[in-house]
């Protein structure tokens, strides 16, 4: 594998270095974000492993851009000592694919890292989300409708992908209210209201054919038509 170890720590950097390459593995290796950024931006990598707290650029900061601005859909390996959920849930929402808490053993580092890229190579075979003419690409994160690319947030992406995996069924407004903000949702359903608004002026706006309907009272569903 060839690999970007983007860590802060000397000592520990070096303990993984260590150990992935004498697996036979090739690491290249950054001390802070934009370093890091940087590389993965000009090398191709069969994953990246990212630690969280970084100097200049922090962890969630360059996933979300090589996730939103590099549209890269290399699989990245969050590494950090925050173990909380809100920790785990802010980095799958920029874009993480795994997350690993420290302390933690390098043979598990390296089966997550290899569990990582088999499931990013679907075996040559693309995963694709098609309801009607929208399609989510689930390897690449693209969005389309039609011949149309789409460019969706983090947070809009993630409850799309949710509502396109459950259709035709409703997600109820607790499910969907799990899916944006966890388990600490705003007190306000104003909230919830603007990122549906936010998700149909991008998916619905311009189309005749509307795929996202409002179930009053119970919740959101995605599909071709408004029927249950």
């Amino acid at each position: 594998m060839n690999l970007l170890l983007v860590e802060d720590h000397a000592d520990l950097a070096a303990n993984v270095g260590e150990f992935l390459e004498s697996r036979g593995h090739q690491i290249d290796y950054a001390a802070d974000g934009l370093s890091g950024l940087h590389l993965a931006a000009v090398n191709a990598y069969d994953a990246i492993i990212l630690d969280l707290g970084l100097p200049g650029l922090d962890g969630l900061t360059l996933c979300r851009r090589l996730r939103e601005d590099a549209r890269n859909p290399v699989p990245i390996l969050m590494l950090t000592a925050r173990g909380t959920e809100r920790d785990k849930l802010a980095g799958f929402e920029v874009g993480a694919d795994d997350y690993l808490t420290k302390p933690f053993s390098s043979p598990e580092l390296l089966a997550r890292l290899q569990a990582l890229i088999r499931r990013a190579s679907g075996f040559g075979t693309a995963r694709v989300l098609q309801v009607a003419d929208l399609t989510l690409n689930l390897d690449t994160l693209v969005v389309r409708r039609g011949e149309h690319r789409l460019e969706l947030t983090p947070s809009a992406l993630r409850l799309l992908q949710h509502l396109m995996a459950a259709s035709p069924r409703v997600l109820g407004r607790s499910e969907v209210e799990r899916i944006l903000w966890g388990d600490d949702p705003p007190d306000s359903d104003a909230a919830l209201r603007a990122h549906i608004h936010a998700l149909r002026q991008v998916v619905d706006r311009d189309y005749a054919l509307k795929l996202i309907h409002t179930v009053h009272g119970v919740g959101y569903r995605l599909a071709q038509d408004d029927t249950l």
